[in-house]
């Protein structure tokens, strides 16, 4: 059974849920976007979120800062 977690981010012009979950050593995580859910893949939490992210462009770094020190820290 694996264990999905959720995360909801925000910046200044508004806030997003998240969710990641640990698959045979590799991270997934996807973001909820106007347009659906992207998703985003990675070695950590962070680098799946980062890359489920992207659409936000240059908020990405915003969204992420709000992100529980745990998380960062498994960059």
């Amino acid at each position: 059974m694996y264990r999905i977690h959720t995360l909801r981010l925000s910046c200044s012009a508004f806030w997003l849920d998240t969710r990641y979950v640990r698959v045979n050593g590799r991270w997934i995580a996807s973001a909820d976007t106007p347009h659906g859910p992207t998703l985003g893949y990675g070695s950590s939490a962070f680098q799946a979120l980062w890359m489920a992210l992207e659409p936000f462009e240059g908020l990405v770094e915003e969204l992420l800062a709000s992100a529980p020190a745990h998380v960062i820290g498994e960059y």
